[in-house]
This record gives structure tokens, C-alpha cells and sequence, in this order.
């Protein structure tokens, strides 16, 4: 029989969390944002809102000698009738940096989404009690990872000792924005996505403003990123602009100075990094618009297409290809008055010769050995000591 904690419920648990933009106080607890509430105001696509909720790189930190910890909390399950059941968001326990547990919420609310009609259901669930117990008894740094694919909203947090907040003072924020890819699609825990494996080696602070089709230059999210506190960026752009058939070429190279220009209003010196699309073979040379594969739905895989005509780039529309070279060139010629703006080209991640090796499972997100090789080769890169987000020169050795 479980023996109930002694201790009192944190009172607060905002001054534990890391890598949210904002927190919404709910009528069960508080639920982490990855958009200030002025860009979720101006826009109102569904998919944007839940995928910002999600709380991709988002975790409790604190120091406590504590042997048990439980964390109340209230996730949303999504469901598409049709396909395999999803499975339940990972939440993960390390202990000074060492994974320690895993844990899954099985309650909770239900979204169900028809991918056939766009229909949606919410069915309400009820509060669910993680129990993290044998933890070293000693005085530790904790984290708990909240899952980076399921909406999480935290009811209470209790301990058999007292919980203080974690000291991050002297690792460097790295804010990152990008795609699904970066918010972790594929990836089966929130430490195995790419950018969660790149910031340990790192040795640097994530906020991850990764939004699964949501990274298509919205002036809201530059102004999000403008305004949130930084010491290195990188933004990794294209994929979502082709898949979502958003712009043409003449919009687009606008657009990202747009895009960066907000950005260094905030930021005028922060090291920024510009990523363009990794290897993706259904849009290098094929225009979006990107659909599900409705033979292999019908089937029970989720599997995307590409639907676009190559014979269309004449008049503007994009590819991938067409998005890295406009992306060199807009970074070449900005950074000539901009010394602390790079490039990066996403093939240095994951090129053709990967693909080959280990294919994108629905022609679209990596699988999570891909996303463990996309975020050392990311940490390699950027966070080495001559590397254009450089942090003291060390990157820790890959697990």
C-alpha cells in the first residue's frame, strides 16, 4: 500500500518551470503556453493552438533531497479514429541530469480528431497522480520533462522534503523555433527530441518554440520570439511554408526579413542562427500542398504526400530547394552588416545519405534515432567552440 506524502502540495509551481512562455492559471492548476497570449489572440487555427499547448521542452526544475515525488496532473489525449491508438505522453524524472524514471498519465481529457471530416470531441477526464518514488536520498537537482506531444496542464506537486527552485543562472537560454520536427514529432520521450538532446550537450537552458505546423513566418511568433529572454537563437524555417502551400517565392524572401527583423529589434547582438529544411525527397523538388496519404490511412498508417506540380516552381511556387537557396542568400547578404547572423544548411543534419539509411517513417518526421542524430550533429555544430551559438567552449561528449 502506498504510504501518503507528510509534505504539503508546492504552492506555487511557476517559479519550478522552464521553457514556457507563459503560464494560464485553469480551474484545475496552471497550463503551460509555448505562445504568449497576444499571438494565440491572433490566430485562430486549432491546430496552432493545440500544438502551442503541448509542452514541448517544458519542465519542473528544483533542488530537494526528497526520496518521493508526486505530480498531480491533467493531460488531453488525442485520438483519430481510424488509426492506431496514440500512445500516452511521456513524462521523465532526471536526477542531476541522469534519467532516473518514466511515467505515463493514462486519464485525462480526450480530443478526438477525424482526419476525414476535420470534426472534433472533447470528452472531460479527471486528474492523474504520477508517484516518482527510491529517489537518491541526498540533496539533487530534479527535472521533470512534461510530454512534448500531449497537452499537459499541472494540478500540484508534492515531495516527502522541501522543493526549492532549480539555480540556472549560469547556463546560457537557448530559444529555438521551428516545426513539428522541432517540437518532436516521432520522438517517443521530451528528452529524445532533437533540440532536448542538442541543449544537453549543450549545456544551455531550451526553450523550445517548436510548432508543429506552425512555423510559417507569422509575425506574432517573431514578436513571441522578440520578446522572450535569450542568449542564443536559431529559427528553422521552410518545411511548414511548403507543406502548407502558404507563399510564393516573391512573398517569401520578405517574409523572413520580416521575420528577422522583429527578431533583432529585441535581439540586435544574440548569436542567430538560421536553419533551412533538413532532406525531406516528397518536397526537394515538389511544391506543396502536403496531404495524408488516404491509401495508406485507409489502411491504418499515417502516412503524408506530397501534391504539388514540379512544373509550378516557374511561377513561384516553393520547394525545399528552392527555400535553401533563398535562404543562403538572404543570411549571405545580411550578414555582411550583421556579424552575429549564420546559416546553416539542414542537410548538415539530415541529408540525402541519411535518408537512405534511416528513412522519415510517414515521408515527413524522423523516427527517434534520427532525432538523436540530428540533435548531436546540431550540438556539433552550433554549440563548439568556434560554432556560431558557441557556449564556452565545450560540448559534452553524446551519451
Amino acid at each position: 500500500m502506498t504510504t501518503p506524502l507528510t509534505t504539503t502540495s508546492v504552492p506555487d509551481l511557476a517559479p519550478l518551470l522552464r521553457g514556457a512562455l507563459e503560464l494560464e492559471r485553469t480551474a484545475h492548476g496552471v497550463l503551460p503556453h509555448r505562445l504568449p497570449a497576444r499571438a494565440r489572440a491572433q490566430c485562430g487555427d486549432p491546430q496552432l493552438a493545440m500544438v502551442e499547448s503541448q509542452p514541448a521542452g517544458v519542465r519542473l526544475a528544483f533542488h530537494t533531497a526528497a526520496t518521493v515525488v508526486e505530480l498531480d496532473t491533467l493531460p488531453t489525449k488525442r485520438r483519430y479514429p481510424g488509426t492506431p491508438p496514440r500512445p500516452d505522453g511521456v513524462y521523465e524524472l532526471l536526477v542531476d541530469g541522469r534519467l532516473a524514471a518514466r511515467a505515463t498519465a493514462a486519464g485525462g481529457h480526450t480530443l478526438v480528431l477525424d482526419l476525414a471530416t476535420g470534426a472534433t470531441e472533447h470528452r472531460p477526464g479527471a486528474p492523474v497522480t504520477l508517484r516518482f518514488a527510491e529517489l537518491p536520498a541526498r540533496p539533487k537537482r530534479v527535472e521533470i520533462w512534461l510530454p512534448h506531444n500531449e497537452t499537459t496542464e499541472l494540478v500540484a506537486l508534492r515531495a516527502d522534503a522541501p522543493l526549492a527552485p532549480a539555480d540556472d543562472g549560469d547556463r546560457p537560454v537557448w530559444l529555438h523555433h521551428g516545426s513539428s520536427i522541432s517540437q518532436g514529432s516521432n520522438a517517443t520521450r521530451p528528452t529524445g527530441t532533437w533540440p532536448a538532446v542538442a541543449a544537453a550537450l549543450g549545456g544551455v537552458e531550451l526553450v523550445n518554440v517548436g510548432l508543429g505546423g506552425g512555423a510559417l513566418l507569422d509575425p506574432f511568433t517573431a514578436r513571441a520570439l522578440r520578446d522572450a529572454p535569450a542568449d542564443r537563437i536559431s529559427v528553422k524555417i521552410g518545411i511548414n511554408v511548403v507543406n502548407a502551400d502558404l507563399m510564393r517565392l516573391r512573398a517569401f524572401g520578405p517574409a523572413v526579413h520580416g521575420f528577422l527583423d522583429t527578431i533583432r529589434d529585441g535581439h540586435p547582438t544574440t548569436p542567430l542562427l538560421v536553419v533551412s529544411p533538413l532532406y525531406c525527397p516528397i518536397h526537394e523538388e515538389t511544391p506543396g500542398p502536403c496531404a495524408f496519404d488516404t491509401e495508406a490511412l485507409a489502411a491504418g498508417r499515417l502516412t503524408f504526400r506530397a501534391t504539388g506540380d514540379p512544373a509550378e516552381t516557374a511561377a513561384g511556387k516553393l520547394t525545399l530547394a528552392v527555400i535553401r537557396n533563398e535562404l543562403a542568400r538572404i543570411v549571405a547578404e545580411r550578414a555582411a552588416t550583421d556579424p552575429h547572423l549564420h546559416h546553416l544548411d539542414g542537410r548538415t543534419l539530415y541529408g540525402e545519405a541519411d535518408a537512405a539509411e534511416l528513412p522519415l517513417p510517414d515521408n515527413l518526421h524522423p523516427d527517434p534515432a534520427t532525432h538523436h542524430r540530428i540533435g548531436e550533429r546540431f550540438a556539433r555544430h552550433a554549440f563548439a567552440h568556434d560554432g556560431p551559438l558557441a557556449v564556452d567552449g565545450r560540448v559534452r561528449n553524446p551519451c
